[in-house]
């Protein structure tokens, strides 16, 4: 690749950025760092009516997160500035202007009851409502009417758009760097509006402008932005300007794999579908967000870099810098992608693994209120014997609590399993072995008590199972001799004796 690769994610802040949108902007990053190029954020804001406050910042803030910053953008590196397209807006009559002037675009006056009208028209008689070359002439625009006429509305005041006159006969040949090569009868096409007469343009004008001055090499966008290629096709070829190469990603389907992921399937199978908790400013409802329920920014990207894509082989744990490494567009696939929660949750788990303990042990003191007064480095020794059982943080506690605090029942079941008839014997001789233990290590213990139990031909479970019921309270957790020497000397006699008085 010869020129400085360049790509944009462009979303709009009408709301929060849906898991589909960080995935589109993960593989604008990944495209960007593997050939050396730039990654830009352009907020694509030109519908005032559907803004909504505190989604720019979001969007900011979830690349942060995920480790994905953008290059150039709002406030950093402004090469191309501004990169909110509201402040644009200066710019785009005038590309509308030139196109008008090469005959490729023209006034409308239509008023939306007139085309409402055709609609409802065409609905009657079975078919669809297109404006284009085959009604042009038999509406109201500057194709149809005199140059008087048309200056008389303008002059006038009339509302208009100007529209793109899309050809009459053509084939348009296509290419998409995902899908291939595609071919557009243009006599299918309408004449899209690219400009309005309150002085916004519309989302392919204002798109294309925009990706031609900030000098766009790659566009890499969701599916749902293929329809829209042909126009985009035409528009640069109107110009004269350079195309940029396309390529449209897969959508993100459904667990079930039927239809488009959304919002209402999280809530209905409790998953979150946006990376950070959003509030609505509007009605203060709260969605969940993948940070705050627990999972690390790895797991997500990981996770979010096999929606449509992968690396030819059978790894599937990456590293940024890995996928940087195997990323290619053309393994990208044509074919929707299932979305799999607990796929997501088999790769936290895995990147669980793969965090300091130190650091875990500080996150999990400040989410649990008992653990206040413990030494984090406890705590730390802790995460790392029960981390291995755990896909979050929030697991930790129930996985680990008897190592801070005694047990206040045992579990029911396990209590009519493993305390017998001669338990409080078994367990009052434990307590005398422990007691005796001057060098209180897990080695030293562990020699003690199976020494005994083979001198005196004691079943193995007789003993350990009601020793880690007293500890723990239930039939889990780590080796018996570590938590034993975890907890101390003193606290293991009181949970025995207890035990053994419940008994």
């Amino acid at each position: 690749m010869t020129k400085n690769v360049r790509v944009r994610f462009a979303p709009s802040p009408t709301g929060p950025l849906h898991i589909g949108g960080v995935r589109t902007a993960l593989f604008n990053y990944l495209f960007a760092k593997k050939h050396q190029g730039t990654f830009i954020l352009r907020i694509e804001d030109t519908d005032q009516n559907r803004y909504v406050q505190g989604a720019e910042q979001y969007i900011i803030d979830t690349l942060n997160w995920c480790g994905i910053p953008f290059d150039e953008g709002i406030n950093k590196n402004e090469k191309f500035g501004p990169y909110r397209q509201s402040e644009r807006k200066h710019l785009y009559k005038k590309y509308a202007n030139e196109l008008m002037a090469s005959g490729h675009a023209y006034y409308a006056f239509d008023t939306a009851e007139t085309l409402d009208f055709h609609r409802t028209d065409h609905e009657a008689k079975g078919k669809t409502f297109i404006y284009n070359w085959h009604n042009r002439l038999k509406l109201s625009n500057s194709l149809s009417l005199s140059a008087e006429e048309v200056k008389a509305k303008l002059d006038a005041g009339d509302d208009y758009v100007i529209r793109f006159k899309s050809p009459h006969d053509e084939t348009l040949r296509l290419k998409d760097m995902i899908r291939g090569d595609i071919k557009i009868d243009t006599n299918i096409l309408d004449d899209k509006v690219l400009f309005k007469s309150d002085g916004m343009p519309t989302y392919h004008l204002a798109n294309i402008v925009d990706d031609h001055l900030m000098e766009i090499t790659h566009v890499i966008r969701g599916e749902e932005w293929l329809p829209s290629l042909a126009l985009h096709y035409q528009l640069y070829d109107a110009f004269g300007w350079e195309t940029p190469e396309f390529a449209h990603l897969p959508l993100i389907l459904k667990p079930t794999g039927k239809g488009k992921l959304s919002k209402r399937d999280g809530d209905k199978s409790g998953f979150p579908v946006f990376p950070l908790l959003w509030k609505d400013p509007k009605t203060n409802e709260v969605s969940r967000g993948y940070k705050e329920d627990g999972y690390f920014p790895e797991a997500m990207v990981n996770f979010l870099a096999f929606l449509g894509w992968n690396p030819g082989t059978e790894q599937e744990i990456f590293s940024l810098d890995g996928l940087i490494n195997a990323f290619e567009l053309e393994r990208v696939n044509k074919s929707g992608a299932r979305f799999d929660p607990d796929k997501i949750k088999w790769f936290n788990h895995h990147y669980m693994q793969e965090q300091h303990n130190d650091e875990l042990a500080e996150i999990f003191k400040n989410q649990q209120s008992e653990l206040a007064e413990i030494d984090v480095n406890y705590i730390a020794l802790v995460v790392g014997m029960i981390k291995e059982r755990a896909t979050f943080v929030s697991d930790f506690w129930e996985l680990s609590a008897y190592f801070f605090e005694a047990p206040k029942s045992y579990d029911e079941k396990a209590s009519k399993k493993a305390f017998k008839e001669n338990t409080k014997d078994v367990l009052a001789q434990v307590v005398s072995i422990i007691n005796s233990v001057e060098d209180f290590s897990v080695q030293n213990l562990q020699t003690e008590i199976k020494s005994w139990i083979a001198t005196n031909n004691i079943g193995f479970g007789q003993v350990m199972m009601p020793l880690r019921l007293a500890l723990v309270g239930a039939l889990q957790g780590p080796d018996v001799f570590d938590i034993m020497f975890m907890i101390g000397k003193v606290e293991a006699v009181k949970r025995i004796e207890k035990a053994v008085s419940s008994i």
